[in-house]
């Protein structure tokens, strides 16, 4: 028996285009799923995701979604329903960066920042988890961030939304379980994704240096913490936050 197999389960992730959302689409489709994703605007990327992983024989598709709109999360619902059928795994995996000192957050930075994290996280839960309870069997993986623990300057918005996420992780997980639905959240040190994209080589260096691995991780070294919550390897995870970072949160 392979725990770790996806096989005739469907998957929806969030954020799938690309960096951590795209390597777990594409880990989830190699362990025999079928998966969809969305993103906003992001649409090149999302094609040749798409493309690279049919060409394999992988059954996924893609849509556009703003997951902080209500709208939009109700068509990401309708498309859902029609093209995959029920959702076994969701992934809430959309996410955005932007670095400012607290005193130049604006409430519009910060109602974007706290909705596509947290709201987000809400609205497209809110619409998946209630069959997944009906059906009696579910997985609902939210990615948050070591932020959340370790706070971070110039990212007061950011650690707030991640935060948030590990409170409602933890929240539902208590009503979840006993449903046969496990809610779990994934926590990523420092990636090399597009967020990290423009930092100066001497920003990377002083923050290399603070982590025991002496490097930021990488997509692929983040969605097999995914893989096992999604996967009966997980099955007895309930409300943990797990936390690949290279020891940084140790520090």
């Amino acid at each position: 028996m392979d725990l770790f197999s996806l096989a005739g389960r469907t998957a929806l992730v969030t954020g799938g285009s690309r960096g951590i959302g795209a390597a777990i689409v594409g880990l989830f489709a190699e362990h025999g799923a079928k998966v969809g994703y969305c993103q906003v605007d992001d649409q090149d990327n999302a094609e040749a995701l798409a493309s690279r992983l049919k060409e394999k024989g992988y059954t996924v598709h893609h849509t556009v979604c703003d997951v902080a709109k209500v709208d939009d999360v109700d068509a990401l619902a309708a498309w859902s329903a029609s093209t995959l059928g029920h959702v076994d795994i969701l992934v809430n995996c959309a996410g955005i960066g932007g670095d400012l000192r607290f005193e130049d957050i604006t409430v519009e930075a910060f109602d974007r920042m706290i909705g596509v994290h947290l709201r987000g996280t809400f609205l497209v839960t809110r619409k998946f988890y209630p069959a997944m309870a009906e059906r009696g069997w579910g997985r609902i993986i939210n990615v948050s961030s070591q932020l959340a623990y370790k706070g971070a300057p110039g990212l007061a918005h950011y650690c707030a939304a991640k935060s948030g996420i590990v409170g409602f992780t933890r929240a539902l997980a208590y009503e979840a379980a006993p449903r046969g639905v496990t809610v779990n959240s994934v926590a990523p040190g420092a990636t090399e994704t597009h967020m990290l994209m423009g930092l100066t080589d001497d920003w990377r260096a002083m923050k290399q240096a603070e982590i025991p691995l002496g490097r930021f991780g990488n997509p692929q070294e983040i969605a097999p913490t995914a893989l096992m919550l999604a996967s009966d390897a997980g099955s007895f995870y309930v409300g943990q936050t797990l936390s690949p970072n290279g020891g940084d949160i140790l520090l």
